[in-house]
């Protein structure tokens, strides 16, 4: 194998394992506690992946295989260094970070999410962003109140808090 061969795929594998970093929004990280406990368990398991990787005898092979881990494991610190529980509400009066909400949509649907932090929404789980449009539209709003999101119209049917 002729030297400029080896630096050519030492040059490939180094910009496979550069991978950019995982957006960050610059809205407040507010958690719930299980929300903390879930970046907690992302950080581990990418640190995890990366001894797994780092044991591999291939110098190419464990770049690669390093690549997603090291980034998982900068954005999962960062996330758990800048975390900041949000309080349980205090009543369920209004509409606030860690409630769950029934609202009704103006084409009859009835939904169900609780907001939740960034990094722990997951709308298929019943669980939204905190930074969500939808969020956004009902935070501060009380039962009985319709809420305009773009052309449609939401009614808040009821809100509560679960500790979950």
């Amino acid at each position: 194998m002729s030297v400029a061969f080896a630096k050519e795929e030492s040059a490939e594998a180094a910009s496979e394992t550069i991978l950019p970093a995982r957006p960050i929004s610059d809205r407040i990280n507010l958690v719930t506690e299980a929300g903390l406990r879930m970046l907690h368990d992302e950080l581990a398991r990418a640190r995890q992946a990366l001894e797994v990787a780092s044991a591999l005898e291939d110098v190419n092979e464990r770049r690669r295989q390093s690549a997603v881990p090291v980034r998982d494991m900068r954005y999962y610190a960062e996330r758990v260094h800048t975390a900041r529980i949000s309080p349980p509400p205090s009543s369920n009066d209004v509409v606030a970070f860690g409630h769950t909400v029934t609202f009704e949509r103006d084409d009859g649907r009835t939904q169900t999410f609780r907001i939740v932090g960034e990094d722990e929404a997951d709308p298929s789980r019943s669980s939204i962003s905190h930074g969500s449009p939808v969020a956004l539209a009902l935070i501060g709003k009380s039962v009985g109140d319709v809420v305009q999101l773009g052309a449609r119209e939401l009614e808040i049917l009821s809100i509560s808090w679960l500790d979950v």
